[in-house]
């Protein structure tokens, strides 16, 4: 296993310029109209070393499934193809849905990334499906949906046994290994996180001492319960002496607060979208400015909006420090939300800006 103080610090990163936390990327790999899952998964090999160009501390690719504009089904493949192309920046899953996989394939392909890039690698965890609950049930061969979430506490026991190797003597997984891994000679493993939206992985991650990362972007009434709960649980570990915690965001700065709101408002058609059961690629600003939205879908995206960091970079900074005072994250990890992959990379340059982190904007 990796040295203790190893993996504490591969968990605490250092904040760059201005920023008063570390600033991560989460990227959902946006397929939008017009585009295609290739080029989607090309724009994120540009975010990737944008992201490390700049100081962000990580790039987490999300799982989801059977959602057509949002192409990560897939995080280690993804993860494997952004190590061959960057050289610091930390990568992870944000994350892998524990329930729809067995732990042993989770570790091979997690021992696999390390191999390939070692000393940067997050597994983040979650139990959710990312997925709507047909599509669940063909990932599980089950239609016991509850099953997987249920038993999430054990299964994360046998992850954890199997990229440590260490079952005990009579376990029947005891002669079991994950290659590659420890058995390997390898140097150590990935940290662990808990992802979540609600109290239970909160305290569970707390219970554990491990790091928690909380969907603040689409969850965000639970953000400040849910970090108060892992904090209060919180037990030191050989793996953190004190809570850290991470909250996803949504934020996009533009040159123009009309045009961040005008590009925001892609995002939230997606979502309106994906909730009535209509899910499709992200639509084009004309396609979203045409639509009529119904009184109810307007309401939705009035609440959508709220907790989306939106506008000029001076502006998204603000909103960003104030979320952070506010929750009182150890990291901030921003998601953009736009159908353009250019405004998604422009934005996190114009952040990059604004809190005077290393590195020159592509655009100067």
């Amino acid at each position: 296993m990796t040295d203790d103080a190893t993996q504490a610090d591969a968990i605490r990163g250092t904040a760059q310029g201005t920023a008063p936390v570390p600033l991560s990327v989460l990227d959902l790999v946006t397929v939008g109209a017009g585009t295609t899952a290739t080029d989607a998964l090309h724009n994120s090999v540009a975010l990737s070393k944008l992201a490390e160009g700049r100081g962000y501390l990580r790039h987490w690719i999300a799982e989801h499934h059977s959602m057509p504009g949002i192409a990560s089904s897939s995080p280690a493949v993804i993860l494997s193809h952004l190590a061959a192309h960057t050289e610091r920046i930390r990568l992870g899953s944000g994350g892998v849905m524990l329930p729809n996989h067995a732990p042993l394939v989770i570790a091979e392909q997690f021992g696999t990334l390390e191999a390939l890039a070692p000393g940067r690698v997050d597994l983040g965890l979650g139990r959710a499906p990312g997925t709507d609950g047909a599509t669940a049930a063909a990932l599980r061969r089950s239609d016991r949906l509850d099953e997987g979430a249920d038993d999430f506490p054990q299964q994360l026991v046998e992850l954890t046994r199997f990229l440590d190797d260490d079952f005990p003597d009579g376990h029947p997984y005891s002669r079991i290994h994950s290659v590659p891994g420890p058995v390997q000679g390898t140097t150590g493993r990935p940290p662990i996180w808990l992802l979540g939206s609600s109290g239970f992985s909160a305290q569970l991650a707390g219970m554990l001492g491990l790091p928690f990362a909380f969907a603040h972007h689409f969850s965000a009434q639970n953000t400040v319960p849910a970090l108060e709960l892992y904090r209060s649980s919180f037990r030191p570990s050989e793996v953190l002496s004190e809570p850290y915690a991470l909250i996803g965001v949504a934020a996009l700065a533009t040159d123009d607060e009309a045009e961040a709101r005008r590009q925001v408002m892609t995002g939230a058609l997606s979502m309106v979208r994906l909730r009535t059961g209509r899910p499709g690629l992200v639509p084009t600003p004309e396609e979203t400015e045409a639509y009529a939205f119904s009184e109810m879908e307007r309401d939705f995206v009035d609440g959508w909006l709220k907790n989306i960091v939106h506008g000029t970079p001076d502006a998204v900074r603000d909103g960003l420090n104030d979320l952070q005072k506010r929750t009182g994250a150890d990291e901030l990890m921003i998601t953009a939300n736009a159908h353009t992959a250019s405004v998604r990379l422009r934005s996190y340059d114009l952040i990059a800006d604004a809190y005077g982190l290393p590195g020159t904007s592509r655009e100067r």
